[in-house]
């Protein structure tokens, strides 16, 4: 399994000393959160999407995906959803990179099958604009949809190999899923997976891992039991939580943390 960190962990950094982060700590990757206050996001015109992505290439790290905004199971019309869906693939197919991060963000007034439906229309239109793009757009269990049961309601009707799912550890738990359980129902759409630690239930704080009570050794040694080779990315929500601990002081330990957790899995 190769290893990425998000940049919700240094909001706001230059793309060339994200990529100089990367590097300097061992990571593979990186996964950019493309929102307006962030330096990558839909709006970015042709040779700033260049600049980004000779950077990334100079430093010899992956982009690994884009964690976009859009909610696909949110009330209201599909134009605008399925717009943003389709600027993000976009955005992401001149990166290079391979993964769209969407939301389900259903409405707590709507009932679970409106919102069901209305997020596998939306990701199967989209999909087919994802297809040309050469991207998948991943569902992140989140939200109204935080578990891998949840996310399989939308992700089966779809059913079309360019749409798929992300795996927040994190929401998984909280949801009363078994690292087990989420893998088996996810497997089959599985793009990557965010690790991350927390104190509690009740204090979602972002820890250094290993520090919190999440199962990241029981999520690890499922994933390398099912001989699955693909990416943990280290979520860590600095953005939201301001009395958080720098990340950049905590790559190190994260990254070892994460290589011995795979080393003791093998």
């Amino acid at each position: 399994m190769r290893l990425a960190f998000s940049t919700l962990g240094v909001p706001g950094l230059p793309i060339p000393d994200v990529v100089r982060l990367a590097t300097a700590h061992g990571f593979h990757g990186v996964e950019l959160r493309a929102h307006p206050e962030e330096p990558v996001h839909p709006g970015l015109g042709s040779a700033e999407r260049s600049a980004v992505a000779s950077a990334f290439k100079a430093g010899g790290v992956e982009i690994l995906g884009l964690a976009g905004y859009a909610r696909i199971a949110a009330p209201g019309d599909d134009g605008p959803v399925i717009d943003e869906l389709r600027a993000l693939c976009d955005l992401a197919r001149d990166l290079g990179a391979p993964y769209v991060r969407v939301f389900p963000g259903a409405d707590p007034e709507q009932t679970t099958e409106r919102a069901d439906r209305a997020a596998a229309r939306r990701l199967g239109l989209a999909a087919e604009h994802a297809a040309d793009a050469g991207v998948r757009i991943l569902l992140e269990t989140h939200d109204s949809h935080r578990t891998a049961a949840d996310a399989i309601r939308v992700l089966g009707p779809v059913g079309h190999r360019n749409a798929g799912a992300l795996w927040d550890v994190m929401h998984t738990w909280l949801g009363g899923e078994q690292p087990a359980e989420t893998y088996a129902a996810l497997a089959p759409y599985l793009g990557y997976v965010q690790v991350k630690d927390i104190a509690s239930a009740d204090d979602t704080t972002p820890l250094p891992l290993g520090a919190g009570i999440l199962p990241l050794a029981e999520c690890v040694e499922v994933l390398s039991r099912h001989n699955w080779d693909g990416w943990l990315c280290w979520e860590y929500e600095k953005r939201w939580y301001e009395q958080a601990a720098p990340l950049p002081e905590l790559l190190d330990a994260g990254r070892e943390h994460l290589a011995r957790l795979l080393n003791e899995s093998a």
